[in-house]
């Protein structure tokens, strides 16, 4: 008597599992496509400001100097603060802008929820993927401050797991972020709010400034703490310019948590009830 051996096929995990690792490679393959214009996209603005603050003004004589530490310069001021902005603003672009796209006449996401995928995986797949190139903005952008600046740059890694937690909290935070934006925003305003929301949030982000020295503007002190960027400028500063006055580490990691969490859910949320719909 001859027995049939029948394999068991993967199960419900392995499949989400393959589907959702199909999707990041077909991201991966269009990021290798368009690489150089991701790269510039990423460092030319940080690239602008720091060649003007931290190398023409000092050759020319009109310096900025930062106060809240002693022998600290602009440039030292300023690094954490332009990894943040990298982070956060690659990966908002990174999941809005497509998103706005696929949502809007080309209806491409239809192609990626009908993969074996729950629709709320499909979001994550494009937040997980931005929160990719989110960490390698950071990596490019950190190296060139150092390399750009004529004034030295006192960077150095304090904390490692500080540096690691808010790195990964933030791009998880700008990924959301994104989510929110390319499912409620038309794709003819996109560009409109994007000119809208970068330039408060970056100059209120605690990016050129510690959040300290805002206490001599008290109620601005406190109106910044509803922007996410001042969260991953300060825990960035903690983590690699630590004799500069930050926020307590609690405060930071709490903030971000809560802000992953928040958007996360709204995001989510959003992004189903418009896929569905």
């Amino acid at each position: 008597m001859t027995t049939l051996s029948i394999g068991r096929g993967p199960g419900r995990a392995g499949i989400y599992a393959r589907a959702f690792w199909g999707l990041m490679l077909r991201d991966a393959r269009v990021l290798a496509r368009e690489f150089i214009p991701f790269l510039l996209r990423t460092i030319m603005n940080p690239l602008l400001f720091t060649f003007v603050f931290t190398y023409v003004f000092p050759k020319i004589g009109a310096g900025i100097t930062p106060g809240g530490a002693t022998g600290v310069s602009f440039a030292t001021v300023i690094a954490p603060g332009l990894v943040a902005v990298a982070i956060f603003f690659q990966g908002i672009a990174a999941v809005a802008l497509p998103l706005a796209t696929e949502l809007g006449g080309t209806r491409e996401i239809e192609d990626r929820v009908m993969a074996p995928l729950p629709v709320g995986m499909v979001a994550l797949e494009k937040v997980v993927w931005s929160s990719f190139q989110s960490i390698i903005a950071a990596a490019a952008v950190l190296p060139m401050v150092l390399l750009v600046s004529a004034e030295p740059v006192s960077v150095s890694v304090a904390s490692w797991p500080m540096l690691i937690a808010t790195v990964l909290l933030a791009a998880l935070v700008a990924g959301y972020l994104g989510l929110v934006i390319g499912t409620v925003v038309k794709p003819k305003q996109i560009g409109l709010i994007f000119s809208l929301v970068v330039v408060p949030v970056t100059f209120l982000g605690c990016t050129y400034y510690p959040w300290a020295q805002l206490g001599s503007i008290r109620w601005l002190q406190i109106f910044t703490l509803i922007n996410p960027l001042v969260y991953v400028s300060e825990g960035l500063r903690t983590a690699l310019t630590p004799a500069i006055p930050h926020m307590p580490v609690g405060a930071v990691i709490v903030a971000l948590v809560i802000q992953v969490a928040g958007f996360g859910a709204l995001g989510t949320w959003l992004f189903m009830r418009r896929v569905i719909d």
